[in-house]
């Protein structure tokens, strides 16, 4: 555990679910564990017991990949682990395909409305659908724009760009309900309110409830994780999105919960600190600007080149796409407060160098 890990405190210690055996976190709330075939090897899911439209029975929190090891995985809990009881309704914290990959199949499944932000909504159509600028060849062209030169690197690029996604999220839900910032939701007996960040995804939805005998639970999604920091770039589709400023804003929202709200995140374990953790993120973003900035000071740099300094490590392709995606954001803030302006040249690459562009 790193020292910044040891400002937390984990209730459950060190118990992680077992494959489709949830474990219960509070009263009418079940955590379930799903597995991903990346470096982040999980994904975390929530049950919530609720009656929804005259239905005893589970609201699901998040989904999973269209994998068959977690459908396999949903039909063990279906049978064995939801008293007998159906799926009620289907909640979507954001679009990524660990999360909304299985919510039309469970959805369809059950008759379950799949409940999820307008953003994350149609963003979740245009990937799965791999539409023209959300494929291979823009994912390529956007990164060979920001320093990827490497005819290797470039091709493994377009091809897990124009498959990844809709392999994933193979069938992306037909329609929806809309989840709204502040909207109250009642599910079983907890009054819940929508928190909506952006910066990791257009428009996710974590849900907060400071009702119960259990005290205050926030479902953070990605946007509040307490080993990792959530990934926050900018990707071909939305090419001159600033993601490092909206996430550090969107940060601000979750200052309102209780000191001690237990969080019930997507990736690592429940936890308690949400204001210490909220603290050490600002931090971490703050402390790869400063590091952003001092490159730029020294020499125009394009995101390519800034990769390595923001990062210790060698990536796949699956990573690396992320790590640009990182390195860019960053160099966006900086652009965008006036730091940093752009330079292009003749091979069309960009790169950053101190001073602002003109208006």
């Amino acid at each position: 555990m790193n020292p910044q890990e040891q400002k937390l405190q984990y209730p459950l210690g060190s118990t992680l679910p077992e494959p489709a055996r949830p474990v219960t976190v509070v009263d009418g709330v079940r955590w379930v564990r799903m597995p991903l075939p990346f470096q982040l090897d999980h994904v975390h899911l929530y049950l919530l017991r609720d009656h929804h439209e005259g239905r005893d029975g589970w609201t699901v929190v998040d989904c999973g990949i269209a994998s068959q090891d977690t459908r396999e995985l949903w039909e063990r809990i279906f049978a064995e682990q939801l008293d007998g009881l159906p799926v009620v309704r289907v909640i979507c914290t954001h679009m990524h395909p660990d999360h909304v990959g299985l919510a039309d199949w469970i959805s369809t499944r059950f008759g379950a409305r799949v409940w999820m932000t307008a953003g994350e909504y149609a963003m979740a159509r245009v990937y799965s659908a791999t539409l023209r600028g959300a494929d291979g060849d823009a994912a390529a062209a956007h990164f060979r724009r920001h320093g990827i030169t490497d005819p290797a690197q470039l091709q493994a690029i377009r091809v897990r760009g124009a498959r990844h996604f809709a392999e994933l999220v193979p069938v992306a839900p037909t329609s929806f309900r809309r989840m709204r910032e502040d909207e109250p939701i009642r599910i079983g007996g907890r009054r819940w309110r929508v928190i909506i960040g952006t910066g990791h995804s257009p428009e996710h939805a974590a849900l907060y409830s400071d009702e119960g005998p259990d005290g205050a639970l926030l479902l953070s999604g990605d946007m509040v994780l307490p080993r990792i920091s959530t990934n926050v770039s900018v990707f071909e589709a939305e090419p001159e999105s600033n993601p490092v400023r909206w996430y550090l804003d969107s940060l601000r929202r979750f200052e309102s919960c209780a000191a001690d709200t237990l969080v019930l995140p997507s990736h690592g374990r429940p936890f308690r600190g949400l204001h210490e953790r909220l603290r050490q993120l600002h931090e971490h973003h703050e402390e790869r600007l400063a590091e952003v900035r001092e490159a730029c000071r020294q020499a125009p740099h394009n995101a390519a080149e800034i990769v390595p300094i923001m990062f210790k490590r060698e990536f796949d392709t699956h990573q690396l796409s992320f790590a640009m995606g990182e390195a860019l954001a960053h160099l966006h803030l900086l652009w965008y407060a006036g730091e940093l302006r752009r330079e292009t040249d003749a091979q069309g690459v960009t790169r950053f160098a101190p001073g602002a562009d003109p208006d």
